[in-house]
């Protein structure tokens, strides 16, 4: 049986781009409401819900878990379209299911 938690947090970035893989000190901490059964192989589907800040907010997750997971706010870094990496503040929607 699946099991689907939802929620939302309001999130920033006072950090520079991050571009070193799992590096996650700079990550903030969700916790689910209710955790999912030990075991639960659990995704999370994370989606910015407003449009407060000019430039693109990209949103990392990371070790995503029965309890919750971290993620962060890193302005999108290409090539020709460089970031600071510092963002206001937005609202992020999230959903975790078991799979």
């Amino acid at each position: 049986m699946s099991m689907i938690l939802t929620g939302k947090l309001e999130l920033r970035s006072d950090n520079g781009v991050e571009t070193t893989g799992g590096d996650t000190s700079t990550f903030t901490r969700v916790n689910f409401p209710t955790s999912f059964p030990a075991g639960s192989e659990v995704i999370v589907h994370a989606q910015v819900q407003t449009f407060n800040g000019a430039h693109t907010p990209g949103l990392r997750l990371a070790d995503v878990s029965a309890d919750g997971f971290l993620i962060r706010m890193n302005e999108i870094y290409a090539t020709n379209a460089k970031s600071d990496g510092t963002h206001g503040w937005e609202t992020v929607g999230w959903t975790a299911h078991t799979v």
